[in-house]
């Protein structure tokens, strides 16, 4: 396989012509018909007016209009540009107009706000649903040409989320995506005969490269998920046999939660992995007890491609870990001033390596800040390193909380929390407080038939942590948001009514709480 996206679809089409890339419902893509819808796709594109470096906007659920798009559109030498189906009007207004996109192609279920989104900034949009799709290519000869693009040549476009402002445009390469692929089939050991679940929406960068990208440069099967649900998951693992579920904790986490779930034959499953997020320790022990498969966590960026570290399927696997740095890439730990620390200590993770992107689109300045001399990219997430060189996600800097004075992290209160047998889902989020600057809280929604009361939740964690890390305020919830990657949303999260002063809560908190929050004494710092 080489550096050029499209080029790596021909050649898999060729190597593995009469063999499923895809599988959507009861309906199954061959390699050959595959290669063939996109070199159409290529063609309607090039129809339009779409020409090499020009950028296409895409927004599609995981169907094979999304796939057949983006291949499309890298055979025919532009820039894909996936985007998130939740985005309203105005997000999708700024995305066409930053990355000054030629061409919208949207599913119909999305016309309004696409179509509104695209009127905005003037840019062509056009609306299919699977059957107008398919007539659509019917109408034009393939173009069998892939455009010349090199690896250095921008393939695809993947806006941040912009929790820090205004959402960033990643500029991944055709080597950036190609190496990452490349990297994670051979680390996984993916086959032309594995069957990969794509629950993952692929306009994100987990599901892209990780799903989509990866099994075609295996020649494995995909079979698509338009929206993630536990019960249907388990259908299609069984149905399907799927051998490789690639997922986040919040996936774990409901499958496990799914009360018929060991009615379900999914004995065919030999690996899993987990992204996106860190996974709780007991939701992967209690996963791996229920499913009989392991799950090999990593972790990984959308400005990496995504894939920075993982557990190796052959080497040992250390839960809780985010595992080695993949081949070709490096890792380090560095402190506020820049500096290298030491095996045990707390640093930013920066990452190097072939798969780091070209930059953020037209944003030279936000650019330069992401980057650090020598080529590395900040990552803004917080890690240890071990003796035997295995890194531990600590938090995202950002997420720390800074409880007078005291750096608390969310996820070793989130790992306690999850450690308590009514504990579906929870969120430790700071609280603003007047003396202390920031109080830990934590949002708990309990799983189904389950009761523990706020008070019960935190003096389970204060057994636990100490004096001055557990949170002194908790609310029960029904939900927490949740982003269309399956992520926790934590600055979604609705805080307690009212403010929070001297360490006590409202009343109307109070009432969610049971008891307020107060002032540490000087044995609890």
């Amino acid at each position: 396989m080489g550096d050029n996206l499209a080029g790596n679809l021909v050649e898999a089409g060729r190597a593995h012509a009469a063999r499923p890339a895809i599988v959507d419902g009861g309906a199954i893509i061959s390699y050959a018909t595959l290669d063939d819808l996109t070199a159409r796709a290529s063609q309607l594109l090039r129809a339009r007016g779409v020409g090499e470096g020009d950028r296409v906007g895409l927004m599609f659920p995981n169907v094979p209009e999304f796939a057949i798009s983006v291949y499309g559109a890298l055979r025919a030498g532009a820039i894909a540009m996936p985007m998130n189906v939740m985005l309203k009007r105005r997000e999708i207004a700024f995305q066409l107009r930053d990355s000054g996109a030629r061409l919208l192609i949207a599913g119909r279920g999305l016309a309004e706000e696409a179509e509104a989104g695209a009127r905005e900034v003037g840019t062509e949009c056009l609306l299919v649903d699977s059957e107008e799709f398919a007539r659509l290519l019917d109408t034009v000869e393939p173009d069998d040409a892939v455009r010349p693009r090199g690896g250095a040549d921008t393939a695809v476009i993947l806006y941040t989320s912009g929790t820090t402002g205004l959402p960033k445009g990643a500029e991944l390469s055709h080597g950036n995506l190609a190496s990452n692929a490349t990297t994670f089939r051979d680390m996984l050991g993916l086959r032309p005969d594995d069957i990969v679940l794509g629950a993952l929406p692929m306009f994100h960068s987990f599901g892209q490269t990780c799903g989509l990208h990866t099994a075609i440069v295996a020649g494995a099967c995909l079979s698509l998920m338009p929206r993630f649900d536990a019960r249907t998951a388990l259908q299609l693992i069984e149905r399907e046999r799927v051998t490789v579920f690639e997922g986040v904790p919040t996936m774990y986490a409901a499958l496990l939660n799914h009360p018929e779930h060991q009615e379900f034959g999914v004995s065919s499953l030999r690996l899993c992995v987990s992204g996106g997020a860190a996974l709780p320790l007991g939701i992967l022990r209690d996963f791996e007890a229920a499913f009989g498969c392991p799950i090999l966590e990593g972790y990984g960026l959308t400005e990496a491609s995504p894939v920075v570290s993982f557990n190796r399927p052959d080497r040992v696997r250390k839960p809780g870990s985010i595992g080695l740095p993949i081949d070709g890439v490096e890792m380090c730990l560095v402190d506020d001033s820049g500096r290298e620390v030491s095996a045990g200590e707390v640093g930013e993770i920066l990452v190097r390596g072939p798969s780091v992107m070209k930059g953020y689109w037209r944003q030279p300045d936000a650019t330069a800040l992401a980057m650090a001399p020598g080529g590395w990219l900040r990552t803004g997430d917080l890690a240890t390193r071990d003796g035997d060189g295995y890194y531990f996600i600590v938090d995202r800097k950002k997420d720390v909380i800074i409880r007078g004075g005291y750096n608390v992290y969310p996820k070793e209160i989130e790992e306690v929390l999850y450690e308590h047998p009514a504990v579906h889902e929870c969120a430790v989020v700071a609280v603003p407080h007047p003396q202390l600057g920031e109080e830990v809280g934590a949002a708990v929604v309990l799983k189904p038939g389950s009761a523990a009361t706020p008070d019960e939740l935190r003096d389970f964690v204060k057994e636990r942590v100490a004096a001055y890390k557990y949170p002194r305020i908790v609310w029960l919830t029904e939900d927490l948001p949740i982003s269309a990657q399956g992520k926790i949303l934590k600055r979604e999260i609705q805080l307690p009514a009212g403010p929070v002063a001297r360490g006590a809560v409202s009343q109307g908190a109070q009432q969610r709480t049971d008891r307020g929050a107060r002032v540490p004494e000087a044995e609890d710092r």
